[in-house]
């Protein structure tokens, strides 16, 4: 039987009870379910923003060419996720209908951190009611509005703006590569093959390219679109 901290005794088992460290173990425990997710990088650069995605054939008969892992929230926005995929597709599902309201009452698209903000509202109110526990994922989403924007929503509703995040199981890994080589001044090809390379890399096996799905919003379309299986495979001849 593993020893528990005097400290942490009890504080776990309720959402709405802080630790004497100021801690919520939930939400703590919540962390440790996104590090657990499939490898996710979001990339901000002058040309646009995309958003990359490693995917694995976790059952041998699972149909891994339908299996999308990027996600339109509306024409110029796209989201990602890591952790419980069922908590996951709840808030994708949440982010498209606050970008659908927000375009019946200002006539216009919504600005992608409207939509982070109101994801992050979300899973912070499930931080703070008895009953409930927090959602066990973080998502990256990217877009374009009057500029190319890239944020990431923690499970406690925190949410910042990046030039280039990762999330998941190999993501220190793969922000350490980012760190290393990216560059705001890069275009969107160059951008999409750090991205590849650093999943790539993250878990030293060269895959083929149906285990990666990519997509993007150019800053001058602002029209988001996912890159095909044959761009993905020339992308990772190159690299």
């Amino acid at each position: 039987m593993s020893f528990i901290p005097p400290t942490q005794m009890g504080y776990d088992r309720a959402i709405t009870m802080f630790s004497p460290e100021g801690k919520l173990y939930q939400v703590e425990y919540a962390f440790e379910a996104v590090k657990k997710g499939w490898n996710t990088l979001g990339i901000k650069c002058k040309e646009g923003v995309l958003i990359a995605v490693e995917k694995r054939k976790v059952q041998e008969l699972l149909d891994i060419k339908h299996l999308d892992k990027v996600f339109m929230i509306d024409e110029h926005i796209i989201t990602s996720f890591a952790g419980l995929a069922a908590d996951g597709r709840v808030l994708v599902d949440y982010a498209r209908t606050a970008a659908l309201r927000y375009r019946f009452t200002y006539d216009e698209p919504a600005p992608v951190e409207f939509v982070a903000r109101a994801v992050s509202d979300l899973k912070q109110a499930y931080t703070q009611h008895g009953g409930v526990r927090p959602f066990g994922v973080a998502l990256i989403i990217a877009g374009v509005d009057d500029s190319p924007k890239l944020f990431m929503t923690e499970p406690s509703g925190q949410y910042m703006s990046y030039m280039a995040v990762a999330i998941g199981q190999n993501h220190s890994t793969i922000i350490q590569i980012l760190e290393e080589k990216y560059r705001y001044d890069m275009s969107l090809d160059e951008a999409i093959k750090l991205a590849l390379y650093a999943l790539v890399k993250a878990t030293e096996t060269k895959r083929e390219p149906q285990f990666y799905e990519v997509a993007v919003v150019p800053a001058d379309t602002k029209v988001a679109r996912k890159v095909s299986e044959e761009e993905i495979a020339n992308y990772l001849k190159e690299i």
